[in-house]
């Protein structure tokens, strides 16, 4: 039925097709042939040309979902039901759409629509899908209600009550209890938005408008965004801000907006009460307390505006502060907190502390310049450019630094400038190495590289020249170790590195691959090229750390090499666990592992994955780069055919060592 109705409408609108139609005709012509991604761009053409033809829009939402684009077709079925509602066919695939794409409240609406409206035969579709979705929904809705009789405070439990609520249409009780898991949970705002959504559902405006200028007025941007999309385009008026502060009387950014409103419309009274209101919540809103104190200066009521403008005169504002002495120097008042100026060294120091690193540059610039010899300013100047990403101007200040006559000063300077140093060095070296052995293949491997970078100026990237050895102990292990795609070698090359940004680097490599063992697969010597992108990153407590403490690991590669038929592969290996407390000089974690390998020739060795519990762990008397791991791993390759099985299970022991010059 549903193929002689798609051989209906193919018919139809191939007869109303004109000379001049050409997108539409090169639309169904690329849909005859299968070409649907042709079909989608001329079908939209011809819409833009004649956007209320409805079966142009009829015959793309059929296409999109033969390319896949299921939301993009719910969106041409909605359009289609707008311009033509009593096409029952294409509100029921808009239902259909809306369920499958997690819209289930429209879903429901729809069904509902059509189950009261439609013909007969949509009517008996349209009842059985609203049957499909109203049963879950109010079994959720029962649900929740008794969980909460038991725990009235359960966020969880009034979260999807008033969701299950919202897509059954029942606003009123959506309503609730969003606000009641609002006010569980002040600090998740978007509960705002879905309040007013659920508010508006149930007939409420200013309700609803309420929740959305107290959610656009707030500390969460995605949310203010969110809830700036239901605004009026016009301004708030003040009645409107009022109600918003009855739902959310913490709102400061909201107080704050209704005084300077009050300001504007001439009702200073208004806007004085609203500002000494909103410094009980905020006692130290710096904008607050100046106006506040520059509105009772402005009625002569001196002892109430001076301790207000003194605390604003000890803010980091310093635009506002200016302001404040012009208006006491106006009325005849000398500061008392401002008597006393603070030097650059104490700015820039409060600064830093605060997190606020260009103003604490500018500071200790200034104070740097009052005494150039002052090298704990010159100290905190290594750190705040170094904060900054400046290393060039970062290693120059702890350099000044390594002069102090303080040990502390010194022997911290001396470490950052030597930490720093390597990254300036025309050449730097570095080698490492790691040997492992698997129980897996009851063999060893061993992986290392010795590199040289070259810096030149401050270009963003380094040539370098490099040797790789990739090795097994055992002849028959190699070719069924893909791991670094080049075994039983010495690999020289020369290339090209990015300087890392946050973690981030890419690389590109060409060179020579030396077989240093007899194998028949691959000749002595062959041309080796690759390149790709790493990315590293750290959190929480690493192994070195004094204390005890959570961290979490990720590394992630993604590779192109020329000898496996230029495959590019992608590994990503995490590692989250717990940095125990040092047992006199062992410095140890546990750790929990989660590896990926794919790749894009899609071969069966190269897309597995793995997991399992590990445990990393050094003495404290060897050198810093030195670290054991033993990990019990259970993996599983991602398809079908590996000869060794789809499930498997390995102990990984080894050693990495890491040195540079």
């Amino acid at each position: 039925m549903a193929l002689l109705w798609r051989l209906c409408v193919l018919g139809a609108a191939a007869g109303v097709l004109q000379a001049g139609d050409e997108p539409a005709a090169q639309a169904y012509a690329a849909l005859k042939a299968k070409n649907y991604d042709t079909a989608v761009t001329r079908f939209r053409e011809a819409i833009q040309a004649e956007p209320k033809r409805v079966e142009l829009r009829k015959e793309l939402a059929y296409t999109l979902l033969k390319t896949g684009d299921t939301e993009e077709a719910r969106d041409e079925f909605a359009e289609v039901v707008k311009l033509a509602p009593e096409d029952w066919h294409s509100a029921l695939e808009y239902g259909y759409l809306c369920h499958e794409t997690g819209q289930v409240g429209e879903a429901r609406r729809v069904f509902e629509r059509v189950r009261r409206t439609g013909d007969a035969a949509s009517k008996a579709a349209a009842e059985q899908a609203f049957r499909n979705v109203d049963r879950p929904l109010g079994e959720a809705i029962e649900r929740w209600t008794k969980a909460l009789a038991h725990n009235p405070n359960d966020y969880s439990a009034h979260f999807e009550l008033a969701r299950a609520a919202e897509q059954r249409g029942d606003g009123k009780l959506a309503a609730e209890h969003y606000r009641r898991a609002w006010e569980l949970r002040p600090a998740e705002r978007a509960l705002l938005v879905d309040l007013g959504r659920a508010r508006r559902l149930a007939g409420d405006e200013e309700g609803a408008l309420a929740a959305w200028l107290a959610a656009s007025r707030g500390t969460n941007p995605r949310a203010a965004e969110q809830a700036r999309e239901f605004l009026p385009a016009r301004y708030p008026y003040a009645s409107e801000f009022l109600k918003a502060i009855e739902l959310d009387r913490a709102n400061v950014e909201l107080r704050r907006e209704l005084a300077f409103l009050w300001l504007a419309v001439r009702k200073p009274a208004e806007a004085e009460a609203e500002f000494a209101r909103l410094l009980e919540i905020a006692p130290d809103d710096l904008l607050s307390l100046a106006q506040l104190g520059m509105m009772r200066l402005e009625r002569n009521d001196a002892a109430g505006a001076l301790p207000l403008l003194e605390k604003a005169l000890q803010g980091k504002d310093e635009a506002l502060a200016r302001r404040v002495r012009d208006a006491m120097n106006a009325k005849g008042l000398k500061p008392r907190a401002a008597a006393q100026p603070r030097s650059n060294k104490v700015m820039g120091d409060r600064s830093y502390e605060q997190g606020y690193m260009k103003d604490a540059e500018r500071y200790l610039l200034a104070a740097h310049e009052e005494n150039p010899g002052d090298h704990e300013v010159n100290l905190k100047l290594g750190w705040t450019y170094n904060m900054l990403r400046q290393d060039d101007e970062a290693i120059r200040y702890f350099e000044m630094a390594r002069k102090s006559t303080d040990r502390k000063q010194k022997a911290e300077a001396e470490q950052a400038y030597h930490n720093l140093k390597p990254a300036f060095e025309r050449f730097r070296t570095t080698a490492w190495v790691l040997p492992v052995f698997s129980s897996r293949w009851h063999e060893g491997f061993t992986y290392g590289q010795l590199k040289t970078e070259i810096r030149i100026g401050k270009l963003p990237f380094r040539p370098y020249l490099s040797v790789r050895f990739v090795g097994d102990s055992q002849h028959a292990a190699g070719s069924l170790n893909p791991q670094y795609l080049s075994e039983s070698s010495f690999i020289g090359g020369i290339g090209v590195a990015t300087k890392p940004w946050k973690g981030l680097m890419g690389w590109a490599e060409a060179g020579n691959a030396v077989r240093y063992r007899e194998r028949t697969d691959v000749g002595r010597m062959i041309p080796d090229y690759r390149g790709g992108v790493s990315y590293g990153h750290a959190f929480g407590h690493g192994i070195g750390s004094e204390t005890a403490g959570w961290f979490v690991q990720t590394n992630a590669d993604v590779v192109t090499l020329s000898r496996f038929r230029w495959d590019t592969l992608v590994y990503s290996q995490n590692k989250a666990g717990f940095t125990m407390p040092r047992w006199g000089g062992l410095q140890w974690q546990v750790a929990w592992n989660a590896n990926l390998t794919m790749d894009r020739n899609r071969e069966v060795w190269a897309n597995f994955f793995d997991t399992g519990p590990g445990v990393r762990f050094r003495m404290r008397w060897m050198p810093p780069s030195m670290v054991w791991s033993v990990d019990v791993l259970r993996g599983h390759y991602l398809m079908d055919g590996y000869p060794r099985g789809q499930v498997y299970y390995d102990v990984r022991a080894g050693v990495w060592y890491a040195i540079s010059r």
